[in-house]
């Protein structure tokens, strides 16, 4: 009867073992180990090759990877819901201050670089345009592509929604032209989709549409606009070189926020990332490596 009580008492300290080590915090090597990633759909391709590489290397870590946009990544840090989050922005004030009253305090590291690729769709007729052009577009001032060259048709004006980084960065570097506080926004005609791949589908089928989205979305579907910052500036398409040069305009760093910075899952994650077999992911996907 003992016996039966110990292994009884065995049992149970073994379920609490196996409970203790699907929390995370370190224990790599131990079955059942997990980390949650989400937030940015720019990155949520990327997201999910560095996982799938990162198990190959630790079979007993589960990663799970999921998009929503870069402020859905910061909610689930601050709700505790996620390890790490994917961002196409930095962390905004309003962000900061929330993770200070629950005691908490964002890590950032800078993973990638991307280039926003404006798209059109190739019957537009269109391959380069200005930033004070594509600030007409997106804002509304101007309505037809005749005013820039190409046929007589309405422009489909295509967004992230206000919750995607993209949206964000988009908004401040070409409609506000580099000054966040600016006035301006969107047009309200601009229909807003759900993801990148959202706006990559639509642009492919509708002749008059026009979007943006990181460089990992654009496929041979698409006409990639060459930007320039003036009318006179030279036009550039962004291509990795042109991305890392600067010379593309509009630019930006991708990054990965934390903020447990304790746990050694979250580290080793890290590590694998900014690693040269993690940098070689982000440019198998047509993203940017930082070296």
């Amino acid at each position: 009867m003992k016996k039966a009580i110990v292994l009884g008492f065995c049992g149970i300290a073994l379920v609490f073992a196996l409970t203790a080590c699907s929390k995370g915090g370190g224990n790599e090597g131990k079955p059942g180990v997990s980390l949650q990633i989400k937030g940015s759909d720019t990155m949520v391709n990327l997201g999910q090759s560095w996982a799938e590489k990162f198990t190959k290397l630790h079979p007993n870590i589960n990663v799970g990877v999921t998009g929503g946009g870069s402020g859905t990544g910061f909610a689930a840090l601050l709700n505790k819901t996620c390890d790490i989050a994917m961002s196409s922005r930095s962390v905004e004030a309003k962000e900061v201050a929330k993770a200070k009253e629950g005691n908490m305090e964002f890590s950032e590291h800078k993973v990638a670089l991307d280039g926003l690729a404006v798209v059109v769709n190739p019957s537009c007729g269109i391959s380069k345009l200005s930033i004070p052009e594509l600030r007409d577009i997106f804002m509304g001032t101007k309505t037809n592509w005749k005013d820039f060259g190409g046929k007589d048709a309405k422009i489909v004006l295509l967004s992230r929604e206000s919750n995607s980084g993209t949206h964000v960065f988009f908004k401040e570097h070409v409609l506000k032209l580099g000054k966040p506080k600016g006035p301006e926004e969107y047009s309200p005609k601009a229909l807003l989709m759900p993801s990148s791949q959202a706006i990559s589908d639509e642009v492919a089928q509708n002749p008059n549409a026009i979007g943006y989205f990181g460089m990992g979305y654009i496929s041979k579907k698409h006409t990639v606009i060459a930007v320039a910052k003036e009318k006179k500036s030279e036009y550039i398409l962004p291509t990795i070189d042109n991305v890392k040069s600067g010379k593309y305009p509009i630019s930006r760093p991708l990054f990965i926020y934390v903020t447990d910075s304790t746990n050694l899952t979250v580290k080793m994650f890290l590590d694998f990332v900014l690693s040269s077999e993690g940098q070689a992911v982000v440019k198998s996907l047509d993203f940017v490596p930082l070296n």
